[in-house]
């Protein structure tokens, strides 16, 4: 691996360090992008080059990995968890989830009530979403 792209993978990692850590503020790519020294159009697609997905995909799949753990750990309304998450409108969460998770989140708070508690390593690898449209789809879809 060549010095520039170790140091561009570097950069990246800053970036995407930056939106784990505030995955719920609003995504500002001008300042993701001025955080790693580049372009907005350069750091989008060398962050895709680099994870495989953009910037704002990994955001929102973040997101709705985090709103995954409180729909299931809480009982908190699935309004409240949109806005905690950082979605500004219950329609884009709903559909959001739904494309990464492949059940509404009331479905997937409702099949989550009756699981058999598992170490959270165990669950965590099991429950992470893994891209959009990868959702396990019934076959009316």
């Amino acid at each position: 691996m060549s010095r520039a792209v170790e140091e561009s993978n570097r950069r990246m990692l800053r970036a995407r360090d930056a939106m784990d850590r505030a995955y719920a503020q609003p995504l500002d790519v001008a300042a993701l992008a001025r955080m790693v020294h580049v372009s907005e159009a350069h750091f989008i697609r060398t962050f895709r080059a680099t994870f495989g997905e953009t910037p704002h995909r990994y955001l929102q799949r973040r997101r709705v990995e985090r709103s995954m753990f409180m729909l299931r750990e809480s009982d908190r309304s699935i309004t409240d968890i949109c806005l905690a998450v950082g979605f500004t409108s219950l329609g884009t969460f709903s559909r959001t989830f739904r494309d990464i998770v492949g059940q509404s989140p009331s479905e997937y708070r409702a099949a989550g009530a009756g699981a058999v508690a598992a170490p959270t390593c165990f669950a965590m690898a099991w429950t992470r979403p893994s891209s959009f449209g990868e959702a396990r789809r019934g076959p009316a879809d």
